[in-house]
């Protein structure tokens, strides 16, 4: 539901100002209003102006963001590890802080700095480091010479080996030795031997055939081809031992110094905040005015604290609030426990105008009843019940993972009920091995009738929106829009009356007056809601008709349970057939999480909610610490 608030005026002499403004962060239940209008009237506006802040302030207030862009770059040097938690004061220490930080960040930057170069540097040595060791054993079977050239290539074909070597051989005489082997991604490594004399002529013809030949960093240019291949070995263990080496000096500086900056940086924060709370203060001679809203709840008790804080001499009055500050009024959501983890649905939308109402409590209680509609079996159910359980537990510090598996939680029950009433246990085995049997419906043969009762359900459910959005425009007197809201309501269950009539669900001899009523009506609608109404009319209509959806959803899960158990028992071996059941079940589960949990969504924010959310609202946003 949508929190009562209150219109708060503080008033009270300069010099307490800032006590008062930490007492309103300390309690985190004001939300600043930067504008005076609608707080004060229109002649009173001309005493009242903002309150400047004084040379101190601004002193104070540069100082702390420089240092808090100070603390932040140090922090961006260092690894992200869970650290202890400091408990120092941090106002004893700010001073010290400010004169360290300058060292601290040269410190962590240098060796930040370092540690980046290297990694490049390793970076590129390590793509060289797959062929390492295929180098290495191919230089084991070759004589090494001071005579003798070395070339290494990487072939991608191994149909080119003996194109390699025919061309080698016509190029040197026959005077060459090849030696391949695989490097551990697949790629061949070949090794060519030969006179230095040759080696000008077989890089060209190699380049001319496009076979790649093993190439090196420029800074190795002045190295044989033994020395690069052991200069790069050494290199990159060099590398490695100084990068861990910085790793472990960098997480030895955050556990020793980061909890001290954490702290630091949250009371900054708090005072910053605070500091630029001020701005939204305003003064008239020797007294400062304070607006704003907190929820009426807590109005009476924060009265008795500023009372008792300032023994009388600021004071804190609520204000009526009018029509035109509906628009201003912040929002905040509260809902009892059950209602709270469906919250996380309604946040995905914007929040709804303080005039408007909370989706909350309507999507707590429709959505697991079309999750179980849609599902509708006790075998599945209990799966969820269990998998619910478990992830509940084991993510009771992740609150919106938490709050999702509460969901299904609860959707569980409801498909273990609607189970039951369709006679479905992972499809038909329930009939099989328990004799379980529908009690009002099978779904799997009757069509029609669930198709009815899924739009019976859309007729229900569209009519409430309906009637919601005009109680809602109603409350806010806005008589022209609540005459069409009603007399949109009113045409459709006229309409809904004829379709029933259709079918022999409503009397026939009373159409002739619901037709009448129609007719009459419709004028009307067109004056209120202008020429897009019949538009409008249509739509409410088809939005009931996409409940069909409800059917169609839950007969493809109920039809792929009966497939699975169909072909589990046609296997003919129970090792395979158990196989293929579970496989078949557990992608059917996993169907029937999702898709019943989107289209119910769907069912709410696109038919239900549209006729009476207003969005737009304003969050409320009170200062804190």
């Amino acid at each position: 539901m949508i929190v009562r608030m209150s219109k708060v005026e503080i008033a009270g002499p300069k010099a307490m100002r800032s006590d008062l403004l930490a007492l309103l962060q300390e309690s985190g239940m004001f939300h600043l209003e930067p504008e005076v209008r609608g707080f004060i009237s229109k002649a009173d506006e001309a005493f009242i102006r903002s309150m400047l802040p004084d040379e101190k302030e601004l002193s104070e207030r540069l100082f702390l963001e420089n240092l808090l862009a100070k603390i932040n770059e140090l922090l961006s040097y260092l690894p992200q590890i869970e650290v202890r938690t400091s408990y120092i004061e941090p106002l004893a220490v700010i001073d010290l802080i400010a004169k360290s930080v300058r060292r601290h960040s040269e410190a962590c930057r240098g060796l930040y700095e370092r540690r980046e170069l290297l990694r490049k540097e390793f970076d590129e040595f390590n793509r060289y480091s797959q062929f390492l060791s295929t180098i290495e054993g191919l230089f084991k079977e070759v004589e090494r010479t001071p005579d003798l050239e070395f070339i290494g290539l990487t072939i991608k074909e191994p149909a080119k080996i003996d194109a390699l070597r025919r061309l080698l051989a016509s190029l040197t005489g026959g005077r060459f030795e090849l030696t391949t082997s695989t490097s551990s991604d697949g790629t061949i490594v070949a090794l060519i031997t030969t006179e230095k004399s040759f080696n000008e002529r077989i890089k060209k013809a190699l380049s001319d055939e496009r076979i790649p030949e093993l190439s090196f960093p420029p800074s190795f240019s002045s190295l044989a081809f033994p020395e690069k291949i052991k200069y790069l070995i050494v290199r990159v263990s060099v590398i490695s031992q100084e990068i861990s080496e910085i790793n472990s000096e960098l997480e030895k500086f955050t556990c020793r110094w980061v909890p001290i900056y954490m702290q630091v940086i949250q009371w900054v924060n708090g005072r910053l905040s605070l500091l630029k709370a001020s701005a939204s203060v305003f003064e008239s001679g020797s007294c400062f005015f304070i607006y704003g809203w907190m929820p009426s709840d807590a109005f009476k008790k924060a009265g008795e604290i500023v009372e008792k804080r300032f023994g009388g001499k600021v004071v804190v009055q609520e204000k009526a609030i009018r029509e035109e500050d509906l628009e201003r009024v912040p929002v905040v959501i509260k809902n009892p426990p059950y209602f709270e983890p469906f919250e996380l649905f309604v946040k995905l939308l914007p929040l709804p105008r303080y005039s408007s109402m909370d989706p909350t409590p309507f999507i707590g209680i429709f959505f697991p009843v079309f999750f179980g509609m849609i599902l509708g079996d006790a075998g599945y159910a209990i799966i969820l019940f269990a998998l619910s359980l478990f992830m509940m537990k084991r993510y009771s510090k992740a609150k919106n993972v938490k709050n999702a598996f509460q969901i299904l939680f609860v959707s569980s029950f409801y498909a273990f009920f609607f189970g039951v009433l369709y006679g479905e246990f992972f499809g038909d085995l329930g009939h099989s091995f328990f004799g379980l049997e529908p009690i009002c419906i099978e779904r799997r043969t009757a069509v029609i009738p669930m198709l009815s009762f899924a739009l019976t359900v859309g007729v229900v459910h569209v009519i409430l929106g309906l009637f919601l959005g005009f109680i809602t425009t109603l409350k806010r007197r806005m008589k022209k829009e609540a005459l069409y809201r009603f007399l949109n309501l009113i045409i459709v269950i006229c309409i809904l009356l004829l379709v029933a009539a259709l079918f022999d669900i409503f009397p026939a001899l009373l159409t002739r007056p619901v037709i009448i009523t129609i007719l009459v009506l419709t004028p009307l609608l067109l004056f209120t809601g202008g020429l897009l109404a019949p538009l409008e009319l249509l739509k409410s209509i088809g939005n009931i008709i996409s409940y069909a959806r409800i059917m169609a959803i839950g007969l493809t899960s109920v039809l792929l349970a009966f497939v699975a158990n169909r072909l589990a028992g046609m296997t003919g071996n129970i090792v395979i057939g158990i196989t293929v059941a579970v496989l078949l079940h557990t992608l059917n589960i996993i169907l029937g999480v999702f898709s019943p949990a989107i289209h119910s969504i769907r069912l709410h924010y696109v038919e239900f909610f549209t006729k009476f959310i207003e969005p737009g609202g304003r969050r409320f946003e009170p200062i804190k610490k």
